[in-house]
């Protein structure tokens, strides 16, 4: 079991709550992980904090934009022509 501990800096937790995270990994995947962090010199931490933050940062764009384009295709999104945005940023010709 691997336990990755949250930066002092990022407190978005409710009072009480953990600093840690616990996942169970295939045991493939943590031989790998191990065997990056040992021909390294990193920690495993280090490794998984960097592949939460990049993961993270590809599901919050794939999930959040399929949000959105559901929302544009049952109507609930409203849409702007380009010519009335530049035209109210003031960016008209």
């Amino acid at each position: 079991m691997i336990f990755l501990t949250v930066p002092p800096q990022v407190d978005y937790r409710p009072a009480g709550a953990s600093d840690k995270a616990s996942t169970r990994l295939p045991p493939a995947i943590e031989k790998r992980l191990n065997t990056l962090a040992s021909k390294t010199g990193r920690s495993e931490a280090f490794y998984l904090r960097e592949i939460i933050e990049s993961g993270l940062e590809d599901a919050e764009d794939h999930y959040l934009a399929s949000k959105v384009l559901d929302r544009l295709r049952s109507g609930k999104e409203k849409v702007f022509p380009l010519t009335e945005v530049e035209k109210g940023l003031g960016l008209e010709d």
